[in-house]
């Protein structure tokens, strides 16, 4: 299996597109994670039935949030994702959470290309209400048979802050791993001498 941290990128963030990783597939109470020490799945542990999850859980490859792990996604789907696709998807939000007093937040995402519903949602407002009232239940509450109380959704926020978040947690990843961000400003620097030389090229041939 390919190491995502190493293989891909968080993507375009600036431009409102994420490249995803999916663990658990929307209706699983298997809490399946990514060990990035082995670069595989494990199965964490199996939740109750009763907190099933209600839209597919992910990560950003490449990033760290305040707890230490990848920064999570909330893919929204109208059918289950597979574990272990990765996949490109549009930012709409973000659903700021803390986890036994830890920063967990949670990126709010929908596929970047959904011709199924003619790719009708832009911003959390365009989700139906009850999407956002079943996800803030399950996260209030998905550990309360054993640490009740544990887990609270402080709020749901918009695509700025999203990226706020997502900004904050690829510079942390950085900090820690300086050489996987010497590969992405040398290819950043390189796609952009392509371009102005394409671009030159262009033109000289237009005269």
């Amino acid at each position: 299996m390919a190491d995502f941290n190493k293989v891909l990128t968080p993507g375009d963030y600036e431009k409102g597109e994420l490249n995803v990783v999916i663990e658990i597939p929307t209706g699983s109470n298997h809490k399946i994670e990514w060990d990035r020490e082995r670069a595989c799945f494990m199965l964490d542990r199996v939740e109750p039935i009763c907190f099933a999850k209600p839209c597919n859980y992910g990560f950003i490859p490449q990033t760290l949030d305040e707890d230490g792990d990848e920064l999570d996604v909330l893919m929204i789907t109208d059918q289950p994702l597979t574990t272990g696709i990765w996949m490109k998807g549009r930012i709409l939000g973000v659903m700021k959470f803390v986890d036994d007093g830890e920063v967990d937040d949670k990126i709010i995402c929908v596929p970047e290309d959904d011709r199924n519903n003619g790719d009708c949602y832009k911003t959390l407002e365009d989700l139906p209400k009850r999407v956002l009232e079943q996800i803030e239940f399950h996260f209030n509450h998905y550990k309360d048979l054993k640490k009740p109380g544990t887990t609270v959704v402080k709020s749901f926020e918009g695509i700025d802050v999203a990226k706020k978040v997502i900004a904050d947690s690829i510079a942390r990843y950085d900090e820690k791993h300086p050489d996987a961000k010497f590969a992405k400003d040398a290819k950043k620097f390189a796609e952009d001498v392509k371009g102005k030389i394409d671009e030159a090229l262009n033109g000289a041939s237009e005269k």
